[in-house]
């Protein structure tokens, strides 16, 4: 490992490449796919992955149950063992409900708990700070925010930041707040370790000192996304540049195609015959044309 490696990987908690996982459901019932679940956080860690956040919107949370959630971190824990860290997404609008799924991932294994902003109520800045607080204070691991304003309603703004930053619990942000100016003075100002999460983002957050990224698109593609972020520690930046390039076109097919990234990910995982299953209501399957334009641009990403 390089000097450049070693430094950023003390500041990574978590490490620097995470797969924000899909949650499989079996193909008849929808009911929760353990056995799934374990094979593909299997598959992601083998392939490049530190570090597996559950539970997340692309885990379809509000669609599972607290005791479905427990299950899962317990599962993939037995599945990867020491060789990657886990992450608990907790979030809920309600800090009571929030603090029960954060001590309830704690006993399950996890790592660490993702908690996002309250969302639909859209509580001011001094009630999401003390929302975050409270949380923290609860839980005997660390703390991710995750900032996401275009899901939420409200971000966090960086005022908040830095007041939360001084929290000994609170080490990490998810960012997808589109803000690349705050991301850069939050690096700045504080110790927080930064992942982008947004897959475009990945490179440039990394290049002025993000720790990694939360990625939605490792689900298919984990050792391609590793790659820009191991070329970019060994010194060669046009590489890195070049294989986040490469990626940009199945990232916008994932991310970009009016359907949520969960819908799209799960399609293609289905096709290729990995862990998937249906996505549970509201959500609905992606269409056959949709899908097949999917493994177009996957195909043609892995030979750009």
């Amino acid at each position: 490992m390089t000097t450049t490696a070693a430094s950023r990987a003390a500041t990574a908690p978590f490490g620097r490449a995470l797969c924000a996982m899909i949650t499989p459901f079996t193909a008849g019932s929808g009911d929760l796919d353990l056995d799934g679940a374990q094979a593909l956080a299997a598959r992601l860690v083998a392939e490049g992955c530190d570090g597996l956040v559950l539970n997340g919107t692309t885990g379809e949370s509000p669609t599972t149950t607290d005791a479905e959630k427990t299950a899962l971190v317990r599962a993939v824990r037995e599945a990867v063992g020491d060789r990657a860290s886990i992450v608990a997404g907790v979030g809920t609008a309600d800090t009571r409900h929030t603090v029960e799924l954060a001590l309830a991932a704690e006993k399950a294994g996890a790592d660490a708990v993702l908690v996002v902003t309250p969302y639909y109520s859209r509580p001011p800045q001094d009630a999401v700070e003390e929302h975050f607080r409270t949380v923290a204070d609860a839980s005997g691991v660390p703390v991710m925010l995750y900032d996401i304003p275009g899901r939420t309603g409200v971000r966090i703004e960086p005022d908040t930041l830095l007041r939360l930053a001084e929290h000994p619990a609170i080490v990490a942000v998810k960012d997808c707040s589109y803000d690349f100016l705050a991301a850069q003075k939050l690096l700045a100002r504080t110790e927080l370790a930064y992942y982008a999460g947004c897959d475009e983002h990945n490179l440039a957050l990394y290049a002025v000192g993000g720790a990694g990224y939360v990625s939605t698109v490792a689900n298919l593609v984990p050792a391609r996304l590793r790659a820009v972020l191991d070329a970019f520690d060994a010194g060669d930046t046009a590489e890195a540049a070049r294989l986040q390039q490469q990626a940009t076109g199945l990232i916008e097919s994932v991310m970009s195609s009016s359907l949520p990234g969960t819908v799209t990910v799960k399609a293609l995982l289905d096709a290729l015959h990995l862990p998937a299953g249906p996505v549970r209501p509201p959500l609905r399957p992606a269409p056959r044309q949709t899908v097949e334009q999917l493994l177009t641009e996957y195909h043609q990403s892995a030979t750009a």
